[in-house]
């Protein structure tokens, strides 16, 4: 079993991450779920929320995703968001406000939006 495993974390704008980690954990639509070397083929549907990359080196990158889907073959991991930021792009006191307005519209996807963004700050 190999030791670790590429992963591309690609947005429809950008790649957003790439690079060698030793695990990855996401949300899909069947639950959480989590990436290693060696992982059995999976093909999945990502649910909005926080992914958790743990480095080659031993660092983190956490990244809110929102929809987009989860491939993994040959030691090789696909995220393809729709859209992703990475925790260090978040502005935190946007995304507050954000959920305080979308709790005032009623508008329940805007606030699913601004939930993940805010979650996956205190993830990091």
């Amino acid at each position: 079993m190999a030791a670790e495993l590429h992963v591309a974390l690609v947005a429809a704008d950008r790649e957003v991450w790439s690079g060698r980690a030793t695990l990855v954990v996401a949300r899909t639509t069947s639950g959480d779920i989590g990436v290693m070397p060696g992982h059995q083929p999976l093909l999945g549907v990502l649910e909005s929320g926080p992914v958790t990359i743990r480095t080659s080196e031993g660092g983190t990158v956490v990244v809110a995703v929102h929809g987009g889907f989860i491939s993994f073959a040959d030691n090789k991991l696909s995220l393809l968001a729709e859209v992703a930021e990475l925790a260090e792009e978040i502005d935190v006191q946007l995304a507050e406000r954000e959920l305080e307005r979308a709790k005032a519209e009623g508008d329940a996807a805007a606030e699913r939006r601004a939930d993940v963004r805010l979650r996956t700050v205190s993830a990091r």
